[in-house]
């Protein structure tokens, strides 16, 4: 959905979302988040997906928990 959205920026006008390339911020911050020590070849989506099914949890409110912990480390009151 998010690669979705960031072609449709390109086309269409606003910025893309940069932060949730397969390789971008938000996959740099997330590997050591979920154990591994490199980036995974099918993307962060796939490995929040294995570890919400492991968790017995919701991919969709793990990512937005991940989201918030990304967000909250970034903002300029965390520097």
């Amino acid at each position: 959905m998010l690669y979705g959205y960031r072609v449709a920026s390109e086309i269409h006008g606003p910025q893309p979302m940069t932060d949730f390339e397969h390789q971008g911020p938000f996959a740099e911050w997330l590997w050591p988040r979920l154990g591994h020590n490199y980036a995974r070849s099918l993307g962060w989506a796939v490995e929040i997906t294995k570890a919400a099914e492991a968790s017995g949890r919701a991919g969709i409110d793990l990512f937005f928990d991940l989201l918030s912990e990304f967000k909250a480390e970034r903002s300029p009151e965390a520097r």
